[in-house]
């Protein structure tokens, strides 16, 4: 049965309040983890060591009430430590499959880029279509498989740059920055204390309020939500217009007006509306857009960034009344 809109910001206000009990302040970072949740889409998340990547993951988990694995990427990772592989079985002379950790829910890819570009596309076919092919046999995955995949944005020794096919895989680039001076002076009482975060969440301190069935409900309310024709050619326009600007190389594709869409519809969700404006655009359209596009080699040398272009662009584009 599916949810109405009532019960959908019931449940969200519900996850966050969950979250929020061992994340502390990055209440942004967890409206854009939502959005990725709910849309059944995957998120690259980019923070500096220590401001709590994996224990963002972990805590949405527990609150969605799904399985969750971690994979350590490094260097020396192979695609079957990723997958799993048949293995012989002496004692009854037959190939027996052995899961790898892609056999969950949601899956934290922690520092995806530091394995070469065949142990990543492992996740391809993964993250495309919810499945994976082992020895010639494909194998069905949970249809609310996300990927967390995360990355150090100071740390480049040693590391592959994600391709560019595995970026446009994932809806949202989550920037994860460290908390403002209170919620760190927070994060300090409570460390002293005996409500640390970590301690919280491992000793059941998060409760589930959801199960894998009734996530899938509870998306489906999601398309109740309105979207006018002004704001789909809104959207559309901004995408486009990624691939005229002067400044950029390669802009993003229709995969990127796709996100576009469905992020805007639950970020209107989560501000408690039933339709979507141009503000839900304009607040989507870095994290959707920002990993996609690449500028040309001689104005990142004069300093601009993609964010930087992005907004001029969302300044050029007429917004619909």
């Amino acid at each position: 049965m599916t949810a109405n809109l009532e019960e959908v910001r019931t449940v969200l206000a519900q996850i966050r309040a969950q979250v929020s009990k061992v994340i502390i302040g990055q209440t942004d970072v967890i409206d854009k983890a939502l959005i990725c949740i709910f849309t059944n889409n995957h998120a690259l998340i980019e923070g500096v060591p220590g401001v709590a990547k994996t224990l963002l993951v972990r805590a949405l988990a527990r609150a969605l009430g799904v399985e969750y694995s971690r994979i350590q990427f490094t260097p020396d990772l192979m695609p079957t430590d990723i997958t799993g592989t048949n293995v012989f079985d002496m004692q009854r002379s037959e190939f027996t499959l052995v899961k790898g950790p892609v056999f969950t829910t949601f899956l934290l890819a922690d520092e995806i880029n530091r394995a070469p570009a065949k142990t990543q596309s492992a996740l391809l076919q993964a993250m495309q279509e919810r499945r994976v092919t082992i020895d010639r046999d494909t194998h069905e995955l949970s249809r609310n498989f996300t990927v967390f995949a995360t990355q150090n944005p100071i740390e480049y020794e040693g590391t592959y740059p994600l391709p560019e096919a595995q970026k446009d895989r994932f809806m949202l680039k989550i920037d994860m920055d460290c908390p403002n001076e209170e919620d760190e002076l927070t994060l300090a009482r409570r460390t002293l204390g005996n409500d640390a975060p970590e301690h919280v969440l491992d000793l059941g301190g998060v409760e589930p309020v959801l199960d894998e069935a009734r996530l899938a409900s509870v998306r489906e309310a999601f398309n109740s939500i309105t979207v006018r024709d002004e704001l789909l050619s809104y959207m559309v326009q901004i995408v486009r217009t990624t691939r005229t600007n002067d400044s950029v190389l390669v802009g993003a594709g229709p995969r990127a007006t796709q996100a576009m869409l469905l992020a805007a519809r639950v970020h209107a969700a989560i501000a408690d509306r039933d339709f979507v404006t141009p503000d839900d655009a304009k607040a989507i359209a870095v994290p959707v857009l920002g990993h996609r596009v690449i500028l040309r080699p001689e104005y990142e040398i004069e300093g601009l960034s993609v964010g930087d272009v992005i907004t001029r662009i969302l300044q050029d584009v007429a917004v619909p009344r």
